[in-house]
């Protein structure tokens, strides 16, 4: 005969070491009395909301209707992290609520606070660093292609479901050479990555419509601000390729800047430069039309131009480009800008043994991300740029914090695995169960 249970099995402690993952978890400061009960609903422990969303983030719950649920039929969850088992569970309305209201300066100070923590434990050096940035698409219909809306890709006609989103665009090639471009409704999380531990050291969540390189510089500085790094190298790809990034990386960190060059700013075989002149695909010498300097910018070039439009003797003797180049019946031909300011491009060393080994370790942050969208940072259950913000600074908190464990437990080999560290690596002491 099958004996009775002394005991029932929600009266067992807590497999998984969630008590001592969120003993490492920094605490938002105190900001005063909580609420009174008559002015509202009452008031919930806000470092018990986060440590609820760094559960969700582990267990990679998509919703938040999943996150309640999953506490609900956990009472010792519920416990490790702050919660009263035998109270009420903060309802998805609550936790949407905090999303969207909470100031993203106080996660921040969260996220900063593990990864100082992690550098003054020599955690990680931060020597080589690398940028890139992925997308996270909005929840909205005209993100589903199953669904009928019209003009759905119009960049001037804002989803009604969330107004904050942008219009982003996605390149891939994942047939070969072949280019593919899909746009989507969303935000762009960029990152900065040490590419030795493959930690993410820095993010920002911005509009799918923010280019990536005019933030390169903000985050370094940013991050420099907070933790003085040695850094020696900076890895980027073609979409970092800017003026800024590079005299930032090679004047003021005294660095390596590590990138592919823009495709643009590859010479265009059409023309050639023959010292001070410039020969167009016709084979005929280009119209000097004198020096311009953008303010944008702030390089000098030489502009040149079809030399059948401004040069009078030349219009006589050609009707058309003897080319026939489309760009003469589009517009008043070619144009051709020679640079005058020096170009720093010419002090990186491309195709050389030790830039294409350092362009290698590039790569780290495509595992970086792998890890975040493991954790359902583009999952987003609410809609919004302070939401969208929160969550993926939440995620981030994760991935720190369970480095940060994994450090002080003597595994230091092991600060990137994220989903299998808590129940592979930390066991919660044995306990006797409650009869």
């Amino acid at each position: 005969m099958e004996q009775p249970r002394l005991f029932h099995a929600e009266h067992l402690p807590v497999r998984l070491a969630y008590p001592i993952l969120f003993s490492h978890l920094p605490i938002f400061p105190p900001h005063g009395p909580p609420a009174s009960p008559q002015g509202g609903r009452p008031a919930i422990d806000r470092n018990a909301l986060l440590r609820a969303l760094v559960y969700r983030a582990l267990r990679r719950l998509a919703s938040l209707s999943d996150l309640v649920q999953a506490l609900r039929e956990n009472p010792a969850v519920l416990e490790a992290i702050g919660l009263d088992p035998l109270g009420d569970i903060p309802s998805v309305e609550r936790f949407s609520d905090w999303l969207r209201s909470t100031p993203n300066a106080s996660l921040q100070d969260i996220r900063i606070r593990l990864l100082q923590t992690l550098f003054a434990e020599r955690a990680f050096t931060g020597r080589i660093l690398a940028l890139d940035s992925c997308p996270i698409p909005s929840p909205v219909r005209e993100n589903n292609l199953k669904t009928a809306v019209r003009d759905r890709f119009n960049k001037r006609r804002l989803p009604p479901g969330d107004p904050t989103a942008r219009l982003g665009v996605l390149t891939s090639f994942a047939h070969g050479n072949s280019r593919k471009v899909v746009y989507f409704w969303g935000y762009r999380h960029h990152v900065v990555v040490d590419t030795e531990t493959e930690l993410p050291l820095w993010e920002q969540t911005e509009p799918a419509d923010r280019k990536d390189s005019p933030l390169a510089v903000p985050l370094l500085r940013a991050l420099l601000r907070r933790i003085a790094l040695p850094v020696e190298a900076v890895c980027a790809d073609w979409a970092y390729d800017a003026d800024a990034l590079l005299k930032f990386t090679v004047d003021e960190l005294h660095a390596q800047p590590v990138g592919a060059p823009h495709p643009r700013r590859h010479a265009n075989p059409d023309f050639r430069v023959q010292g001070a002149a410039v020969v167009c695909p016709a084979n005929l010498d280009m119209f000097r039309r004198g020096k311009m300097t953008p303010r944008r910018t702030g390089i000098s070039y030489i502009q040149f131009s079809c030399p059948i439009h401004y040069d009078r003797s030349l219009q006589q003797r050609f009707l058309v480009c003897p080319a026939a180049h489309p760009k003469f019946f589009q517009q008043k031909g070619c144009n051709y800008l020679l640079r005058l300011s020096p170009n720093i491009r010419s002090q990186i060393p491309y195709g050389s043994e030790s830039f294409q080994q350092l362009y290698r370790e590039r790569t780290a942050v495509e595992r970086v991300f792998s890890r975040l969208l493991t954790i359902a940072m583009q999952d987003l259950p609410t809609r919004g740029l302070d939401s969208a913000r929160n969550l993926s600074t939440i995620a981030h908190i994760t991935v720190l914090l369970v480095a940060l464990a994994a450090h002080r437990t003597g595994c230091s080999d092991q600060l990137a695995f994220v989903r299998t560290f808590l129940p592979n690596r930390i066991d919660m002491p044995p306990e006797k169960p409650v009869l």
